[in-house]
């Protein structure tokens, strides 16, 4: 597949598959990454994926971090070889990760179910339905430390972002902004459309690995009532 290499700091490199979000271009972004980080090469310290674009991080200092570019192209070209996945030349690849997010939906936890319901000429139960049917693919981690940008979100529920954002969004709660949803890992300032919240941390520095979620992860919904809410969210879970 087509993807060009641009230098953006002395130390870090930006693969472009593309532009845009979409689910089967952001699906190459991880193939490749796995198949870079399989390839072990020499000084590279991060690898971070995002919707379209894959950010490499290296030590420049390193042996061979001249010809990272290279190394890089060689490693994608024969992964991508005739529109294969990358998967052949990342034969350790991990089992994705399955996440269950319990949510307790509408009320004071989401408070713009009802906007979300009439703009889209539904029922709130409807709406909830819809938000739940799906496998969510984590597309990349931004925002602040844990955030999930999720793909997959049924058309019917995509809804533009709030005119005014709101200063204080509480932790773990659960939004829809235009054709995606995602979870605010702590109180945060947002523009999102809250519709429910999950007892649930998101990123805890003390935690290994301190994020829940990870890029490439699949993630679906549950509901809960406000009871179970406040439990799980008293146990610390």
């Amino acid at each position: 597949m087509d993807f060009a290499i641009e230098p953006v700091a002395e130390d870090a490199l930006l693969l472009r598959f593309g532009d845009g979000i979409d689910i089967d271009l952001n699906a190459r972004v991880h193939a490749a990454a796995r198949a870079i980080r399989a390839a072990k090469l020499p000084g590279i310290t991060d690898i971070a994926p995002a919707y379209a674009t894959l950010l490499v991080r290296f030590d420049p200092l390193s042996r061979g971090g001249d010809a990272l570019p290279e190394s890089v192209t060689k490693i994608l070209d024969r992964g991508f070889q005739q529109g294969d996945e990358p998967e052949a030349s990342s034969p350790r690849k991990p089992a994705t990760q399955h996440t269950e997010i319990p949510v307790c939906y509408g009320g004071e936890y989401g408070p713009d179910l009802g906007t979300i319901a009439q703009r889209a000429g539904m029922t709130p139960d409807q709406v909830i339905e819809r938000h739940m049917r799906t496998e969510y693919t984590v597309a990349m981690l931004g925002f602040a430390p844990g955030f999930p940008y999720l793909l997959g979100l049924d058309s019917a529920l995509h809804t533009p972002r709030r005119a005014n954002p709101r200063t204080r969004v509480p932790a773990g709660s659960v939004a829809i902004g235009g054709a995606q949803t995602g979870i605010y890992p702590r109180e945060l300032p947002g523009g999102w459309n809250l519709i429910g919240r999950t007892p649930l941390v998101l990123f805890d520095s003390d935690r290994d690995p301190p994020c829940l979620l990870a890029p490439g992860d699949c993630v679906r919904f549950r509901t809960i009532h406000a009871n179970e809410l406040r439990r799980l969210a008293e146990r610390g879970t």
